[in-house]
C-alpha cells in the first residue's frame, strides 16, 4: 500500500506544479493578445486612413484630370470658332478689295469724263463769251424769210438744249466722282477696321494655340492626366462605333426601301471594295500614328488607335479617297475634334478627324479627290494631324491595306 502511495503523491505534486505554472503564466498571455489586438487595430485604423487618404486624392487627381481636359476641349473650341472668324475676315477683305478695285476704276473713269466734259463747255462758253449776247438775236433777225426764221430759231433752241445737257452731264459726272470719292474713303475704313479686327483674331490665336500647346504638354507629361485623357478617347471611340451603327442602320433600311421600289440602292455600290490597295490618300505627309494598340514609351499605357494620323500642316485640303455620300458632320466630336464620316456604300465607310474645316455638309454626293475641309488640330494630341478611318460597319479596318 505503501508502495501506491508515492506515485499518487508524485503526481500530485506535478498537478499543482502545472497548475502553479498555469496560473503565474495566464497574465502574461492575456497581456500578449491584448497588444496584439491592439496592434492589428492600430494596423487597420492605418490602412483605412491610407484608403481614405487614397480616396480623396483620386478625387483631387480626378478634378484635375477633369479640368485639364476640359481646358483642352474649351480651348479647342475657341480655336475653331477663332479659324471661322478669320476666314469670314479673310472673305471679307477679299470683297472689299474688288469693291474697292471697282471703285477706283469708276473714280478714274468718272474723273477723265468730267475732265473731257470741262473742256467741252469751256469751249462753249469761250465761245459765248468771244460773240457776246447780241450774236443769237443777229442770227435770228438776219433772216429773209418766215421759213428761214422758224428753221433759225429751231437750231438755236436746238443749241440751248444741247448746251443745258453739257451743264447737266457736268452736274451728274461731278456728282458720280463725289460720290465714288465717299465710297472709295468709306471702303478704306472698312478695310482699315478690318485689318485691325484680322490682327486681332491672328494675335488671340496664336494666343489660344500655346495655351493648347502647353495643356497638351501637361497631359502628356503626368500620367494621370494622359490616362484621363485615353479615357475620353476611349469614350469618343465607342460613340463613334454607335454613330457608325446607327448610320449602318440607316443605309441598310434605306437600301431596303430602294430595293423594294426597284431602284439601285446606291449609285456607287460596289465600287469602295475593287479600291482596296489602290485609293488616293487624303492628304500628303508623315505617318505618325498606325492602326492598332499604341504604347506610351515611358508609362506603358495602351490605346487603341483604329485608323492612321497623318502629320500635316494646318489648313491642308483634305480630300474624299472615294465616291460616296456624306452621311455625318461635326464641329466638336470629343477626341476626333472636326469630323466628316463619308458613306461608300455596301457598309464601307470612311472617317477623316481633326480638320480645322469643314466644306461639305451632311447628304452631299462627293467624287474622288473632292476637298472636303481643311485638316487641323481640333482635339488633337499629337499636334497638326489628319485622323483618317476606314469602316466597315463599325469595325475597324487597317487603312494601310486600301491606300496605294
Amino acid at each position: 500500500m505503501t508502495r501506491h502511495v508515492r506515485p499518487v503523491a508524485a503526481l500530485a505534486a506535478a498537478v499543482a506544479l502545472v497548475l502553479a505554472v498555469a496560473s503565474a503564466t495566464a497574465p502574461r498571455t492575456a497581456i500578449a493578445q491584448d497588444s496584439l489586438e491592439s496592434a492589428k487595430k492600430a494596423e487597420l485604423e492605418a490602412i483605412q486612413r491610407q484608403a481614405q487618404e487614397k480616396r480623396a486624392r483620386a478625387r483631387e487627381l480626378k478634378t484635375r484630370e477633369s479640368a485639364e481636359m476640359s481646358v483642352l476641349r474649351r480651348t479647342d473650341r475657341q480655336l475653331t470658332a477663332t479659324r471661322r472668324r478669320l476666314r469670314g475676315l479673310d472673305d471679307r477683305r477679299r470683297l472689299l478689295d474688288r469693291d474697292l478695285q471697282h471703285t477706283r476704276v469708276d473714280l478714274e473713269r468718272s474723273i477723265v469724263s468730267l475732265s473731257v466734259q470741262k473742256e467741252r463747255l469751256a469751249h462753249r462758253l469761250r465761245s459765248l463769251y468771244k460773240y457776246g449776247g447780241e450774236r443769237p438775236l443777229e442770227f435770228v433777225l438776219s433772216t429773209q424769210s418766215f421759213a428761214q426764221l422758224l428753221a433759225r430759231w429751231d437750231f438755236l433752241v436746238m443749241v440751248a438744249e444741247q448746251d443745258r445737257m453739257l451743264l447737266d452731264d457736268v452736274r451728274a459726272t461731278k456728282a458720280s466722282v463725289e460720290r465714288n470719292e465717299t465710297r472709295l474713303e468709306s471702303r478704306m475704313t472698312e478695310v482699315q477696321r478690318t485689318a485691325k479686327k484680322t490682327t486681332a483674331e491672328s494675335d488671340n490665336l496664336s494666343r489660344l494655340r500655346q495655351q493648347k500647346a502647353t495643356t497638351v504638354r501637361t497631359i502628356q507629361s503626368k500620367r494621370q492626366e494622359f490616362e484621363a485623357a485615353a479615357a475620353e478617347l476611349e469614350r469618343t471611340a465607342s460613340s463613334l462605333r454607335s454613330l457608325l451603327a446607327r448610320l449602318e442602320r440607316q443605309r441598310q433600311a434605306e437600301s431596303q426601301k430602294a430595293r423594294s421600289e426597284g431602284r439601285a440602292p446606291q449609285p456607287y455600290t460596289g465600287d469602295f471594295a475593287r479600291g482596296e490597295g489602290r485609293l488616293e490618300w487624303p492628304v500628303r505627309g508623315e505617318l505618325i500614328g498606325r492602326f492598332g494598340p499604341e504604347t506610351h514609351p515611358k508609362w506603358g499605357t495602351v490605346t487603341m488607335n483604329n485608323g492612321i494620323d497623318i502629320s500635316t500642316p494646318i489648313g491642308t485640303a483634305v480630300r474624299v479617297v472615294a465616291k460616296g455620300r456624306v452621311d455625318f458632320v461635326s464641329n466638336d466630336f470629343g477626341t476626333y475634334g472636326q469630323m466628316v464620316v463619308v458613306n461608300h456604300g455596301d457598309g464601307y465607310y470612311t472617317l477623316y478627324g481633326h480638320l480645322s474645316s469643314i466644306s461639305v455638309s451632311t447628304g452631299q454626293e462627293v467624287v474622288p479627290g473632292q476637298t472636303i475641309g481643311l485638316s487641323g488640330d481640333t482635339g488633337s494630341l499629337k499636334g497638326a494631324i489628319l485622323h483618317f478611318e476606314v469602316r466597315k460597319g463599325a469595325q475597324s479596318l487597317n487603312p494601310a491595306a486600301w491606300l496605294k
